[in-house]
């Protein structure tokens, strides 16, 4: 039986942390669905369509290694339904400091209620990305500062074009 992880987020944008989980999920599962979060709620800024791309460029760098199969799909639901509907067994979940902690300890009670059957999996984000947080390098760029250490460098021009010359 194929193990499939479910790794959702709003990727807002995508970033070197999010991709040191998804390299570390690969091989935990044999297939690794990214759920591109709708949340109207973030006020994202940049709209599905473009994170999804975001998302499906950075896995490029993953096809033909020896990990899992991955797929990126948007999704606008409970995470629980979605991973029902993705056929997902395991939740993969990225941990970066005690807060997330806290806020992931809620959601596990309430998602284990809802379906007690998908595991729910958290990898600590390797030690030079636990700071990284999508908000953080939308503020940086916005406001002019370097977000190479942080973003790929197609995800820092995507910023700088959405945010004009402060976001380069």
């Amino acid at each position: 039986m194929k193990r499939i992880g479910l790794y959702p987020g709003t990727f807002d944008p995508m970033t070197n942390g999010h991709m040191d989980i998804i390299a570390r999920a690969v091989k935990l599962v044999d297939h690794l669905v990214i759920g591109v979060a709708i949340n109207h709620d973030k006020g994202p800024l940049f709209p599905l369509e473009e994170r999804v791309t975001m998302v499906e460029d950075a896995m490029a760098e993953l096809v033909g290694k020896d990990t899992a199969t991955v797929s990126v799909k948007p999704f606008d639901s409970l995470l629980m339904h979605f991973a029902e509907e993705v056929g997902a067994s395991v939740i993969i979940r990225g941990l970066r400091a005690v807060s997330d902690f806290e806020y992931e300890f809620q959601m596990v009670g309430m998602n284990r209620h809802l379906n007690a059957d998908i595991e729910i999996v958290f990898l600590m984000a390797e030690a030079k990305h636990q700071a990284i947080a999508s908000k953080l390098v939308k503020e940086i760029a916005r406001l002019g500062g370097d977000i190479s250490a942080f973003v790929s460098e197609e995800v820092r021009l995507k910023l700088a074009e959405k945010l004009g010359p402060a976001g380069s």
